[in-house]
């Protein structure tokens, strides 16, 4: 059985028409999207690679990969979400970029060891097994392939900030979109990792005013955070 909670299918199905809004509920992504493919590029040098981008619901990231010339797939499985990130790339004349309805368990078997980069972004936290995927990026990875993670922390503060605040007080995102005992420590990802056979290879967090309504990424990992990982050459 696929590692999917139907009802987080349904969420962002619902939701999948505004996916390209910058001004939608989809507003965070928009404006946190630089600052991850900055990071990721910098690290992994996109240009000329083969990627793969686990839950890209619209395709906000992966087609913004797809324009620094890597040749990327983006794979989810909510069909509505895929619909409109088939749409936009079309729209956009985005060619290098294709998305397929599958999980990452069922691609990292059909292709194991295929991809030079692998991303999983704002994603384990809405799945039942989060271990499981990260097996499954770990196993998508060619041998020196780089693969990122990012979630949010579990903690007093990241309830505070990250449901309480985004959720119900700013409006950044609709209510309901998290659920507190879903998220994952900084700790158990790393543990996840290492037991996939990944190497850590740097984690920053990523901070945001709400006065400026800036974002920028930081060492602190109290809330939402990134983890870089190498799989063994």
């Amino acid at each position: 059985m696929d590692n999917v909670d139907a009802q987080e299918l349904a969420k962002f199905s619902a939701l999948a028409h505004r996916w390209w809004d910058p001004e939608s509920e989809f507003r965070p992504l928009h404006q946190i999207n630089p600052l991850r493919l900055e990071w990721i590029d910098g690290l992994a040098n996109l240009a000329g690679k083969t990627v793969v981008d686990v839950g890209c619901g619209g395709g906000i990231l992966a087609e913004a990969m797809a324009r620094r010339a890597a040749a990327v797939t983006g794979i989810d499985l909510a069909a509505r979400p895929l619909g409109v990130a088939r749409l936009h790339a079309l729209e956009a004349g985005v060619a290098n970029v294709r998305y397929r309805e599958i999980a990452a368990e069922g691609l990292a078997a059909e292709q194991p060891g295929h991809f030079d980069v692998v991303t999983c972004m704002e994603m384990l936290e809405h799945v039942p097994d989060p271990a499981s995927t990260v097996r499954a990026c770990a196993a998508m990875a060619k041998p020196g392939g780089w693969v990122f993670f990012s979630t949010l922390n579990r903690n007093p503060k990241s309830f505070l900030f990250a449901i309480v605040g985004a959720e119900y007080v700013l409006g950044l995102l609709p209510k309901g979109t998290h659920e507190y005992a879903r998220f994952i420590r900084p700790s158990e990802l790393a543990r996840h990792a290492r037991d996939a056979g990944l190497q850590m290879q740097g984690m920053r967090g990523m901070e945001y005013n709400p006065l400026t309504r800036r974002y920028w990424l930081s060492a602190n990992t109290s809330v939402n955070y990134l983890l870089a990982c190498r799989k063994p050459a």
